[in-house]
């Protein structure tokens, strides 16, 4: 006689359908609560919800007109992603995104960047932002940790000092968080934002893959 399973919730499931079971479920809970996601935007809003559990984002996401457009064609053409963390970084799909000729930058971590927030006592994610746009090309920016860098985003864009191909701007936290992303959806670039305080780096890095997954 078969034993009886302690857990008979669990699914017996190949490693290589986790994933497409996942989004199943995700679009079941979705339709059960009567979400209809825009076509174009429902693959990052999902990824979203399956990298966190959390189905707020169907409801936080927020997308300029046509930005899904924006990000693939300049990923297609080579764009390249500065992030603010290294986390982001090592979370995006480096690989897809070089068979289209970009890279990914993170200067976080650089030590003039650590020396110049140290002599000036601001944060290292402002001097980053100032040091990508030094940048001999046109990015993409995914920040999804310091609203610090959202802000001088803002501030560099209105100074002209930066032109972003687009902003996905998903910093969490307290402090600063909610204000630093309504400045950005005022500076007239497009942008991916998770209004409120939910985000974090692996989001940034989601939405990223999320497009490099669907071009």
């Amino acid at each position: 006689m078969e034993k009886e399973k302690k857990y008979p919730e669990i699914e017996e499931i190949r490693p290589a359908d986790i994933e497409k079971r996942s989004f199943e479920i995700i679009d079941g809970i979705l339709k059960a609560r009567g979400i209809i996601l825009p076509e174009e935007e429902a693959p990052v809003t999902k990824r979203c919800i399956h990298t966190s559990a959390d189905f707020d984002y169907a409801d936080n996401l927020c997308y300029s007109e046509g930005v899904i457009k924006i990000l693939k064609d300049a990923i297609r053409s080579g764009a390249s992603i500065v992030t603010d963390t290294q986390m982001a970084r090592s979370g995006i799909n480096k690989k897809r995104l070089a068979l289209c000729g970009g890279k990914v930058y993170c200067f976080m971590s650089d030590d003039d960047v650590a020396e110049e927030a140290r002599k000036r006592g601001v944060t290292r994610a402002i001097v980053s932002m100032e040091k990508a746009a030094a940048l001999d090309e046109r990015c993409i920016f995914a920040i999804g940790n310091a609203p610090t860098a959202l802000i001088e985003l803002t501030k560099l864009i209105r100074e002209g000092k930066i032109d972003p191909i687009a902003v996905i701007g998903v910093p969490v936290g307290f402090v600063n968080v909610t204000a630093s992303k309504e400045m950005i959806m005022e500076c007239g670039v497009p942008y991916i934002i998770a209004r409120g305080n939910k985000g974090g780096s692996n989001i940034a890095a989601c939405i990223c893959n999320a497009l490099l997954y669907n071009i």
